[in-house]
């Protein structure tokens, strides 16, 4: 019998790296000048970025 896993491992590891694409994503976009890199931004686009993977890939 296969185990999915703990769902609280892949809940973490998605916030983690949902929170390190979004500091990426937001950083370049600072670079370009369409956006600015606060604490704010990174995280709401970490949250959103979490919950749509959530969305799609967990459900």
């Amino acid at each position: 019998m296969a185990s999915d896993g703990d769902i609280r491992v892949l809940l973490v590891l998605d916030l983690l790296l949902s929170l390190a694409f979004s500091t990426v994503l937001v950083w370049g976009l600072d670079f370009v000048g369409l956006a600015e890199f606060t604490v704010r931004s990174v995280a709401t686009t970490a949250i959103g970025l979490a919950v749509l993977t959530y969305l799609l890939v967990l459900r």
